[in-house]
């Protein structure tokens, strides 16, 4: 039997368009024979480095007024809750440091999805400790072992060089989808044409 073709599922804990994506990923991979990896990654760097400070949502109000509005339909439409987090963007680098460590050991997509319903379902902070452990705790896991993991120098290393593999690949935004090939996908709007 042919092994499963693989999608590379770049997402950043601070996007909104990432968490519709997290909530249906698994589900469309499955119908499509599509096997997903999930890559945590921070867009911060990434935005930094085209001189921006911030989100372009807040760098440019037109374009975050337009979103947020955009986000109700689509999650009124699939049945998500949608709460804004304050701040917008949140600062995502420890939540990104966790589901790196759970890449290996398979567990980063139920945190991920934990995690995404509590900030944009919620509205709650990620930067907080107790929300990440929520979610660890909501996912099975044990939050002191995965915070552990998350603050160890191999952990902080293998997330600063999986940043450097998305800027080397051209990723510039989040959710992101790279095909074994090298196609690059962007947005929420593109994951049925990247599993196609």
């Amino acid at each position: 039997m042919p092994a499963r073709p693989v999608l590379d599922f770049w997402f950043e804990f601070a996007s909104t368009y990432s968490y519709l994506t997290a909530m249906r990923i698994e589900a469309l991979a499955d119908e499509a024979g599509v096997t997903v990896h999930w890559r945590p990654f921070l867009l911060g760097p990434i935005f930094a480095s085209q001189g921006w400070s911030s989100s372009p949502f807040n760098l440019f109000p037109n374009k975050g007024r337009y979103m947020w509005r955009d986000m109700e339909r689509i999650c009124s439409h699939r049945g998500l809750p949608l709460k804004k987090p304050d701040p917008f963007p949140q600062n995502s680098l420890t939540a990104a440091r966790v589901a790196t460590a759970g890449r290996d050991a398979g567990w980063t997509p139920a945190f991920a999805r934990a995690l995404y319903a509590l900030e944009f379902g919620e509205g709650r902070s990620i930067a907080e400790e107790a929300t990440l452990v929520a979610a660890l705790k909501t996912a099975g896991l044990d939050a002191n072992a995965a915070l552990t993991a998350a603050r160890s120098e191999e952990v902080k290393g293998r997330l600063k060089a999986e940043n450097e593999l998305a800027k080397s690949l051209h990723v510039f935004g989040a959710p992101s989808f790279v095909t074994p090939d090298g196609e690059l996908f962007w947005g929420d709007d593109r994951l049925e044409q990247a599993l196609d």
